[in-house]
């Protein structure tokens, strides 16, 4: 490691131009940095160059276009390009999470091996990804092992972007953790991010990585409790969202906890680091009980839409299901891991006919899937419906006509996963409407407002 304090860096080199990269890339340009973003993807990096972001995120078009503009921002495929001037390097690969929800390091280590041999003397190096306990220490000696004259310093500094709120995460942070076992490593890194005005706390590299890992795993542990507390209010008749807004006003909880009844966690990010806690306490003879609970709870969440309809209609079987939202989440546009494939894929399983729509939804991702019938039009979507599921909560949703929904659907039914449509208006239009932990009991399907279902 480099025991010299250096001047702040201005000239930075970012690998990786998916999601972590693109927005690592352009939000550092738009705050002065001179940067490189660099990766093996020759299509992402080419039209990266031309001002279009791999994936959508709000604004992040825009801000790599205004950068590029600028000459604040570039891209290439030339490693020894990007790395020859640079005095920080950001290493934001967005790390592979496998179908299993466990972490897959290999195109991170492609990457160290390819760029091992152009880092300059007393870089700073940032690892953003997403890693395991352990993997800082890892990259440190391959970094050796494949240029050993040099000396650099290396700080964790764990990624807390957001999906859809990522630009702004980034910018404007709430805190700044800065995990390293060499306390020069630590004051350069400081010195890099003094512009960002946050609150910079200091630890060792592992309890850096390690906090990745509570963070999520907390807010996952969020999500299955008021799922539990949301699937027993809806048996004994009691609005969960009513009780979940009440404690949020206990200081020791907060009005932005994740606890909103719905449906499980997706995308991967949470499961993987309840993977990796409870790995390590395979590893180390300890039973991770309350991990492996929150990992049972949200598996079996998911099947909540399917349980609903079979309580309302008997079976899926030659059931019309229309699906509003099909996205991971809101604010992007990808489908990567995204629960409503999931919920599709269930109900397709089971007889049932699906036809979906998204607003945002990538096009080249939704083409892939055959099993359903993809609108672009909500109105025509839900043409014939028995029932119309609401999975991702897009603000667009709200803005439809429900009463001309109504009148192209065989049942006014709605199953709203994400609680976003107005209960009491929805009944007053003369819809079934049920949210998730709202109280409806299941025999209250059987009195539908719509009528008896055949």
């Amino acid at each position: 490691m480099c025991d010299v304090m250096t001047k702040r860096a201005t000239d930075v080199c970012v690998i990786g131009a998916w999601h972590l990269g693109s927005v690592v890339s352009a939000c550092l340009a738009d705050k002065g940095f001179n940067v490189i973003g660099v990766d093996f993807d020759l299509d992402a990096i080419e039209k990266l160059n031309t001002g279009t972001p791999p994936i959508f995120e709000p604004d992040l078009a825009n801000l790599v276009l205004k950068n590029i503009k600028r000459n604040k921002l570039r891209y290439t495929t030339n490693f020894q390009e990007a790395l020859s001037n640079a005095e920080c390097i950001f290493l934001a690969i967005d790390t592979t999470v496998t179908e299993n929800d466990e972490i897959d390091l290999g195109p991170m280590y492609r990457v160290l091996e390819k760029s091992s041999r152009f880092i300059n003397n007393n870089s700073l190096i940032i690892v953003s990804s997403q890693v395991p306990i352990g993997t800082c220490d890892n990259i440190i000696r391959r970094i050796h092992t494949l240029n050993p004259d040099i000396t650099f310093n290396l700080v964790y500094n764990p990624e807390n972007l957001r999906l859809g709120q990522s630009i702004v995460r980034f910018k404007h942070p709430k805190m700044i953790v800065l995990g390293s076992d060499n306390p020069l490593a630590l004051n350069v890194a400081e010195q890099f991010f003094i512009t960002f005005n946050a609150p910079i706390i200091r630890m060792d590299l592992k309890s850096a990585e390690m906090f990745k890992h509570v963070l999520n795993a907390f807010l996952a542990t969020c999500i299955s409790f008021i799922n539990e507390i949301a699937n027993i209010g809806d048996l004994i008749g009691v609005d969960t969202l009513e009780v979940s807004s009440a404690l949020k006003y206990d200081e020791r909880i907060s009005e932005y906890a994740p606890l909103v009844p719905g449906l499980g966690f997706s995308g991967g990010t949470l499961a993987r680091d309840l993977k990796i806690l409870t790995s390590i306490g395979k590893d180390i003879a300890y039973d991770t009980k309350l991990l492996n609970a929150v990992l049972m709870r949200n598996k079996m969440q998911n099947n909540i839409v399917y349980n609903k309809l079979v309580d309302i209609f008997g079976t899926v079987n030659k059931l019309n299901v229309c699906i509003y939202g099909l996205t991971y989440k809101v604010g992007t546009s990808t489908l990567r891991r995204s629960v409503a494939i999931d919920i599709i894929n269930t109900l397709i399983s089971n007889g049932a006919n699906v036809k979906a729509y998204d607003p945002k939804v990538d096009f080249e991702e939704i083409i892939k899937y055959k099993e359903f019938d993809f609108y672009d039009d909500p109105y025509k979507t839900i043409k014939n419906g028995d029932v119309l599921v609401i999975i991702t909560e897009w603000p667009e949703l709200n803005e439809l006509d429900y009463d001309e929904i109504k009148l192209h659907m065989r049942k006014p039914i709605i199953i709203d996963t994400k609680n976003m449509l107005d209960q009491s208006k929805m009944i007053e239009k003369g819809y079934s409407y049920f949210g998730i932990g709202r109280g409806r009991k299941h025999a209250d399907y059987l009195n539908a407002e719509c009528g008896d279902i055949e």
